[in-house]
Order: structure tokens, then sequence, then C-alpha cells
């Protein structure tokens, strides 16, 4: 018999705080994620996408001298309905979200919701037009803001389930890149429709073609990207607030000796929002004092961590990974959860603590958890008797272990913020950032978003590839877990771009006052990162397509099938996509891993590639930067160029003699 593998937290997690309380966790025998995953080995035959079980005449596992399942579908089959079920499923995860919101929108606007409103209704009036609602009444003047939002609300839910026609927002990408997909068959229409015939071509017995299926594949991730996604941020910004800059911290760091700590985790803002807003309330406020806290503080974990932060700036908790730390703590008297990334072995870490573990969907429950279903039309009532529950558990804290690790950031950089830190309120633009790429200063851009993955070192790929590229002057945006790993190490503050960044990434960095890491959101706002790259190729010198941008998008530490349709729908829109941390569900056919890149970027512009190694997505990353610069016509990339001006030249100049100083500032006269 094998010798059963002991956990070292050392080697399972970079961040301090995981790595301190995974030997709490290894002290008192409590298991954990990473426990799990140490205990466990992943097979490698489904990892490899060579396991079908899609009838009962299976499954069939494609091993050894077995090239075919009991029906006969090949390996590339296989392997490529493997592929295309996990993309529909992540699809249909966050589409789905879009059309809670978009109802959520809806009974706030007829008056059903009370707790909810337009938060932001310059960004419904520019949603409108998008969708083809109509703003004005007969006389020309601007409708009432709640018939506005309705209509808009039914417009968006409309996307979901239409019979004719492609879903609208398509038309915000660039027109080459429409193009594109028009003429290779895979525009999509409704969301649902697109996750529906997927899951249908691959049932047993259809589509046997893996190109063609991989081509549905991209229809309906592209489905989710520009509809499904792009419709929850934009509905999410109207009804809380479009981010803008705030100053938080992050990390475990974050909870309170003396409050009552209240963790939310999931991804839907509807109920994070209300949460947030009944830990304000003064009644709930003293209630808590009454129970001998301080006060109450909230923090997020995952996703909703991410939407809470950039609009009100609660602290992070932590990413994926972290969740079961945090009830670790055992400071933690509720962890109120939703949907999505949520781990059912929460339940019985839990259970070793005074925390609460609270479920709130009826989507999602967990077999031990307290269910308190939340329903939009009494949304704070609800959030308040949740806080109240949390403050009830207060008295019955033990002993608790809070690390001292917490780091503090600058999130909100949603792309109508960026537009206008480059200029200003009336000039917003992206041109600045266009002109950094092709003067030299920033070499390119990397998208770094997703999960954690328990099946590699917490953080560590998220932490070496980020640190790479800041060095070698490539502009980093980020979403989800991966923007919350940047954030701990600190890659989210100005001041960062002194410490790490190269010299023309520093100079921006300095000139606009931003952090060399953008945090945009959650891992459903990957969305403004293609409105993001959409802008950059219609604001010109950068090509006319996304394909054309020097930019690389990438997903380290990934694990979820949301990831999958995440990278596909970039992929479809021209980019160049790397998914980390193994070899891939889709190694067991090199016919399928062609196609997903070397036939993908003749097709379509944009190739996804599984890298195991750090490293070498540091090196494929910058290549294909440098590529594009090359294809752009753009100089060669020169870090000896910049560096020398402004801010960081100011003390060597001042310590020159008057003359040398004037010379040094204008450079010599004439004479």
């Amino acid at each position: 018999m094998a010798k059963k593998r002991e956990l070292v937290p050392e080697k399972a997690s970079k961040d301090p705080s995981a790595i301190q309380l995974l030997e709490t966790a290894c002290q008192i025998e409590a298991e954990t994620a990473f426990a799990r995953a140490e205990a466990s080995r992943a097979c490698n035959i489904g990892g490899a996408g060579l396991c079908c079980k899609n009838c009962s005449m299976g499954p069939c596992r494609l091993i050894g001298n077995t090239v075919a399942g009991v029906c006969g579908a090949t390996v590339d089959t296989i392997v490529a309905r493997n592929f295309a079920r996990a993309v529909a499923a992540g699809a249909s995860a966050h589409s789905d979200h879009g059309r809670d919101l978009a109802y959520t929108l809806l009974e706030a606007a007829e008056g059903h919701a009370p707790d909810y409103g337009v938060r932001d209704p310059d960004k419904l009036l520019e949603v409108a037009q998008y969708l083809d609602v109509n703003t004005k009444d007969q006389d020309g003047e601007r409708r009432p803001i709640n018939d506005i939002a309705a209509d808009v609300a039914r417009a968006a839910l409309a996307e979901f389930g239409k019979a004719e026609g492609q879903i609208v927002y398509l038309k915000r990408a660039p027109k080459k890149r429409q193009e594109i997909w028009a003429e290779t068959g895979i525009r999509p229409r409704a969301v649902d429709r697109e996750v529906v015939e997927l899951l249908h071509r691959t049932h047993v017995g259809n589509d046997q073609d893996a190109e063609h299926i991989l081509d549905h594949t991209m229809r309906c991730a592209l489905a989710d990207g520009w509809g499904g996604s792009m419709l929850a941020t934009d509905l999410t910004d109207i009804l809380f607030g479009t981010p803008a800059p705030v100053r938080a911290e992050s990390n475990l760091g974050v909870l309170r000796d003396d409050m009552v700590n209240i963790i939310i985790h999931g991804h839907e803002p509807t109920l994070s929002e209300m949460i947030v807003a009944a830990a304000l309330d003064p009644e709930l406020v003293k209630y808590a004092k009454s129970k001998g806290a301080e006060g109450i503080q909230l923090a997020g974990i995952c996703c909703t961590a991410n939407e809470t932060l950039m609009r009100e700036g609660v602290p992070l908790a932590g990413n994926f990974l972290q969740q079961e730390l945090a009830i670790l703590t055992g400071a933690v008297e509720a962890m109120v959860v939703d949907i999505q990334c949520i781990f059912q072995g929460l339940g019985p870490i839990a259970d070793r603590y005074h925390t609460e573990l609270i479920t709130t969907s009826p989507k999602a429950k967990i077999k031990g958890a307290t269910h308190m279903e939340f329903e939009e039309g009494r949304a704070l009532e609800i959030a308040k008797q949740i806080v109240r529950r949390a403050i009830d558990q207060y008295p019955e804290r033990g002993e608790t272990t809070i690390p001292d690790a917490k780091t503090s950031l600058i999130p909100g950089f949603s792309h109508e913020y960026i537009d206008y830190a480059l200029g200003g309120v009336y000039r917003g633009s992206l041109r600045p950032l266009n002109d950094a790429i092709q003067s030299g200063r920033i070499r390119g851009v990397v998208a770094n978003i997703g999960c954690n993955n328990a099946r590699v070192c917490h953080d560590a790929l998220h932490q070496h590839v980020v640190e790479e590229f800041l060095k070698n002057d490539i502009l980093v945006v980020e979403t989800g877990c991966g923007a919350i790993a940047s954030a701990k190490q600190g890659f989210m503050q100005p001041e960062a771009a002194l410490e790490v960044a190269g010299p023309g990434l520093r100079e921006v960095c300095e000139t606009v006052g931003i952090p060399p890491v953008l945090h945009m959101g959650s891992c459903v706002d990957n969305s403004r990162i293609l409105t993001v790259l959409s802008q950059m190729a219609t604001e010109g010198g950068l090509g006319e397509d996304i394909s054309d941008i020097p930019a690389v998008g990438m997903a380290p530490e990934w694990m979820s099938e949301k990831a999958l349709s995440i990278a596909t729908y970039c992929v479809a829109s021209g980019a160049y996509v790397i998914l980390g941390g193994s070899e891939g569900p889709v190694s067991g056919s090199e016919d399928v891993l062609r196609i997903l890149s070397q036939d993908w970027e003749t097709k379509i512009g944009g190739k996804l590639e599984f890298i195991e190694e750090a490293e070498e997505i540091v090196r494929r990353t910058i290549a294909h930067i440098d590529r594009k610069r090359d294809d752009l016509g753009l100089d060669e990339y020169d870090p000896s160029k910049w560096g020398k001006s402004g801010d960081n030249r100011m003390p060597e100049i001042l310590d020159l003699p008057l003359e040398e100083r004037i010379e040094a500032v204008y450079g010599k006269s004439g004479s």
C-alpha cells in the first residue's frame, strides 16, 4: 500500500497567512482542500479528456490499445465533446448570473424590490442605446428612469432566449472582428440556444467531427462573453454603481479580534450589497456592542469579495483556496454564501468552530448548513436577519488565530474609469495607452485572470508571472481570484510601480497615478477587458482588431468550467490565451490541441494553449507580444530608452551645478 503523503504548508501556498493556518489545520487534524488534494491523485485519463460517460454503455476509457468508445467515437471526438460540455457549463453559470441581475433590475424598476434602484443612470442610458431601448418620449423629453430601466431589463432578458437574430452586444466589437464571426459562422444567437445546442450536439450519436464541435464551442462561449457576462457587468453597474478607485485592504489579517466578523462568499452582488447595508445599520451595530463586540467587520472571499471591494471598499479576506482557512482563524461568526466556487468542505470545518455557515440561493444548498433563502422583494430585511444571527454567535467565540497579514490596494478600474484616468472628463480616451504601447514605454498588455487550484502551489503561478511581466514593462489587468493574489502581493498599490515595474511602465504609472496591476473586477467582469481591447483596436495605431494588439490573456491556476468558457470566448474574440498549471483537459488528442491553437489562429486570429510551467508561460507571452509589435511595424522593445526622465531623474539633477542642471533639463543651447 502506498504511503499516505503528508501536507507540507510551505509547499502548498506562497501566501504567509495560508501557510500559518494550514499549520493550524495540521495540528488539529482539520481537513482542507489542500489536504484533500495532497491525499488524492487527479485521474490522468479524465484529466486528458479520454473518458467518455455520455451514455450507459460507458464510461469508456480510451487508453492503451483502446482507440474508440463502444459507439465508435474516436479520441478526437471524445476529447472535443468533453471540452465542449465544460464550456457549455461555464457559459451557463456566468450567463445565468446575468439573467438574475436582469430580473432584479426589472423588479426594482417595477417597485417589487424596493431596496434596489438605479444607482448609475448614465450607465443605464448607455446600455439602453446598445439594447435599442428608447430613452425619449414623444415630445423628445427623457422618459422616467424606472420606465427606461424596466425596458432595459426586458430587453436584456430577451437576449437569453430570443427566437431570431444575433446577440446585440456583438456590435460593440471592432468591425473587423464582427466580419470574422460572420464569415466563420460563429456569431452567437440567444445565450440559451447556444448552450442547449452545444449539449445536444455532444449527446451520444450526434456531432462526431472534432473541428465542427469546437466551432460551435466558440459560438457558445461568445454568447457568454458578449452576451450573459457583458450584460451581467452592465446591469451590476446600473444597480450598484460603476466602479472607481477606492482604498482597501486584503488578506486574512483584515479580520478583527474585537468585532463580529462576517465573510461573504460567492458571486451574486444582489445579496452581498444588502449585507453591506445591513452591517452599517445603527441598530445592528448597537446590538453587536451589546454582545461585547466593538462593531461589525465584513470581508469577502472570491468574486463576491471583488464586487463589494470595488464598489464599497469592503476588504478582501482572500481568494478561492482561502475559504476554509478563514473559518480556521476561529474569528468568523458567519460565512454567508450564494453560488459558485463554494466548498462543501466548509461544513465540517464550521462544525469545529462557532461559525455558522449560511446558504442563501435557491440554486445551491449545502447539507448541514443553515439555509436562509434570499428574496429580492425582502432583500434588506433578510440581510438584517443574517447579520443578527452572526452577532448572536459572537459570545460563543473561542481562541482565535488571525494572521498578521494584510496589504493595501487600490481597486476599481472599470473601463469607464480607465478612459477618465487617461483623458479626463471631456477627453476620456484610450489614446494615451495606445501611444505608450506604440512608443514602447509599455511593451504590451496581459490580462491575468482566473482561479486558484489546489493541485498547484496556491498563488505561486500568479505571483511569478505577474512579477516577470511587470519587470518587462507589460501592463497587467486582472479579475477574479488572480486579482486577489496580486492584491495580497502588493502589486495593486501605485508604489509597486517604483519597486517592481520596468522603466517604461514605471514612467506611465507615475504620470497617470495608477498601480502597474489594475483590478478590473470579478470573473464575470472579463467583459470589461473585452471592452478595453475593442476600444484599443478602434482607437487606431494598434491595428484594426483585437487579434492585432500586443496582448495575451491567461489563467495560470485555472480550475473551473467558467474559466474554460472565458478562455474560449477570448480566443474567439482574437486573443492568445494561456491556461496554466497542467497539461490541460484536451491533452489526450493531438488533433484537438492543434485545432485549438494553430487552426483557430488561422481561422479566427486567436489561439488557446495549455502550458504547465511558469517560465514557459512568461516566455511564450513575451514572444507573442513582441511578434505582434513587429507585425504592427512598431520599434523593437528597448527598455534602455526609458527611466531617465521626470521624477526619477530629479535626485541626480539636483546634485549638479546650476549650468549642468539647466543643460540636463533643457539640453544644450544652440550658441
